[in-house]
């Protein structure tokens, strides 16, 4: 269960974040019923951009993709991880000259697309978001620096309004380098689970700090 003020803060971030303009033309490919399509859609029209709709199916096949993107001038697109390997596979990725930002959420981005993506598409920022289903939509997020060539992906640093623990199992924060568990607080953070008090109970608690 989100609030909708949880939403409007990941929306308001997305944009001091990265400046969507009147200019911009947003591809909408992601089903209605996963998070990701609430940005597609709402923040695409809140900053008056251009929302192109991608025919059903059109996120399964990256060759009608590099099409769309090409034809409508896409600007800004989501990806998960999986789906842009099979993106930078396409014939003619390279021609997606209107691309100005690769978004990437929902798996654990690999250091090898994220160089595919520099050589292939200089031009375009890539940027790592991670959220779990406990919050809306994401709560940290990386933007691939120039000549970034490590073998791990960031997730990054918190969104606005929103705090990360790393905590061990007595619920202390661990020293840097260590292995934690993450937490989460903040604006982004779910009431709970829909008609399950139980679970709630046992993943929702409330912070010590």
């Amino acid at each position: 269960r989100n609030e909708h003020r949880a939403i409007v803060n990941r929306l308001m971030w997305m944009q001091n974040a990265y400046g969507l303009k009147d200019s911009d033309v947003v591809l909408q490919k992601t089903p209605f019923g996963f998070d990701v399509s609430a940005w597609e859609f709402f923040w695409t029209l809140l900053e008056g951009a251009t929302l192109v709709l991608a025919p059903p199916g059109a996120h399964r096949d990256p060759a009608a993709l590099v099409d769309l993107i090409i034809s409508q001038r896409i600007t800004t697109v989501h990806f998960v991880p999986s789906m842009l390997v099979n993106f930078m596979d396409a014939k003619s990725v390279e021609s997606c000259r209107s691309l100005r930002r690769v978004l990437c959420s929902g798996e654990a981005l690999p250091a090898a697309s994220v160089h595919r993506v520099r050589r292939l598409l200089p031009w375009t920022g890539l940027h790592n978001l991670y959220g779990p289903t406990e919050a809306a939509i994401d709560v940290t997020a990386w933007s691939c620096p120039d000549g970034f060539d490590g073998a791990i992906v960031p997730i990054g640093r918190p969104i606005a309004n929103t705090r990360i623990y790393l905590l061990d199992g007595h619920g202390a924060p661990v020293p840097f380098g260590a292995v934690g568990e993450l937490y989460i607080g903040g604006a982004g953070v779910a009431r709970g689970y829909l008609n399950r008090p139980e679970l709630t109970a046992e993943r929702f608690i409330a912070s010590p700090f």
